[in-house]
């Protein structure tokens, strides 16, 4: 388990002063010019070397994924852009990050955009986040009044801008393409790849998309070592990771925990257990609401990092734990989840467009058992219809889960089905 000394999000409850002062006393811009004098390809093999996988869904390696940006400069100016677009249902870790511990994030956008040799960052905060947008440009403001930020960023010779764009809440937004269009100015519909964003990205030049929490926890790793990083966790799973937890659970919460934990350990140390004990857990969608359910049996002892979720079925994700107890109308939740699908779909390919609609309405009769069994494989057929035949993972993220709930709950789908038959037939006789 995560000892305190450890943590690197030390304000994320915002018991202390999120500013500037409170920052620099817990340690955070400390030696930040010593760490640009190593130099670009020593952050970025640093950054390979602590195994750090994005935070924002995918899992892609941050330090990879640095290194894809062009060496030399062609002319072109390059782009940091960081995704605060957090709208996945279930997930609340970047706001915390946002409201309570702002440096670390405006710290990391200089230390990565040195690292790809970005003298701009744009940070696309999303539309509901009011108040975590005036806290982040208060710390912006800070940076650049202590001349952290702006020319010659914490007298190292490089200069450094940060930008806070405001999105308009769109879920769509959060998919790196579709933000860069939004940030353009244009609709907020994802492109197709190839070209990828590190060569074409932001206005035509080379950029790269990391999530909230992949840049803020850079510098903590850039200053205590990639070794120090890459001994938390599995072999491929490093590190510590913001969990949040909402649902059943006796105490609802955002905490930093090392990766690879079990479920059962996460639950009792920092949530207090399941409401109602364990007796009573039916189901966990455990990395926000597009990945599969995973029946509570099933979960308790599953590693909570990307290969343990992987082994039931599951995903990590944004690691944003949904626990439902079975007070849960299983099938009602999952078209809850079809209906924000539908309505965050931006269109623009028809099998999203046209079958997150057709999911949706079947879901919804399946709540009430308006259906035939047939339906249920037919429905199953769709979902692979969907699923990758898109240009972006959200038709995959609508589709997976209904997959989820009809591999694991088929049978109370069929029981309500028969319910509703059998009370109809009363109801004619």
């Amino acid at each position: 388990m995560l000892q305190d000394k450890d943590r690197i999000f030390t304000n994320i409850y915002g018991r202390h002063d999120w500013g500037l002062q409170g920052a620099l006393k817990r340690g955070q811009w400390d030696g930040t010019k010593d760490i640009l004098a190593k130099g670009r390809d020593w952050i970025v093999k640093e950054m390979q070397a602590s195994g750090l996988r994005g935070r924002g869904g995918a899992g892609f390696p941050t330090g990879l994924k640095w290194s894809f940006m062009p060496k030399q400069n062609d002319g072109r100016p390059h782009y940091l852009v960081v995704n605060a677009d957090e709208s996945e249902p279930g997930t609340c870790k970047d706001r915390e990050i946002l409201r309570h511990d702002p440096h670390h994030l405006v710290e990391g956008c200089l230390l990565a955009g040195f690292a790809m040799g970005a003298h701009t960052a744009y940070i696309y905060v999303r539309g509901e986040f009011m108040r975590e947008r005036e806290r982040l440009q208060a710390a912006i403001d800070q940076a650049y009044d202590a001349g952290l930020l702006g020319k010659n960023a914490c007298g190292s010779g490089w200069d450094m801008d940060v930008f806070v764009h405001h999105g308009a809440g769109a879920y769509i937004c959060g998919e790196e393409t579709a933000l860069l269009e939004s940030l353009e100015g244009k609709k907020g519909q994802p492109r197709l790849k190839p070209p990828f964003p590190a060569n074409v990205g932001l206005y035509g030049c080379p950029t790269t998309v990391n999530n909230v929490e992949s840049i803020a926890v850079a510098p903590t790793i850039l200053r205590r070592g990639a070794s120090w990083f890459a001994g938390f966790g599995r072999q491929n799973n490093a590190g510590t990771k913001l969990f949040c937890v909402s649902g059943h659970v006796n105490k609802p919460a955002t905490f930093e925990e090392e990766m690879g934990v079990s479920f059962q350990e996460l639950i009792d140390k920092h949530c207090g257990g399941i409401r109602g004990g364990w007796d009573n857990l039916l189901a966990v969608i455990p990395g926000g609401s597009s990945v599969p359910m995973v029946p509570g049996a099933q979960i308790k002892d599953a590693l909570m990092d990307f290969d343990g979720l992987r082994a039931v079925g599951s995903s990590l994700g944004t690691a944003a734990v949904i626990v439902m107890d079975k007070s849960t109308d299983p099938i009602k939740a999952i078209a809850r989840l079809s209906a924000f699908y539908k309505h965050e779909s931006c269109g623009q390919c028809t099998p999203c467009r046209e079958g997150t609609g057709w999911m949706w309405r079947v879901m919804e009769r399946l709540v009430k058992g308006q259906a035939d069994k047939s339906e249920i494989d037919m429905l199953l057929q769709v979902t692979k219809q969907v699923e990758g035949h898109t240009i972006c993972a959200l038709g995959d993220a609508a589709a997976w889960p209904i997959q989820g709930l009809m591999k694991n709950f088929r049978h109370v789908v069929e029981e309500r089905i028969d319910a509703y038959q059998a009370a109809h037939k009363v109801a004619a006789e």
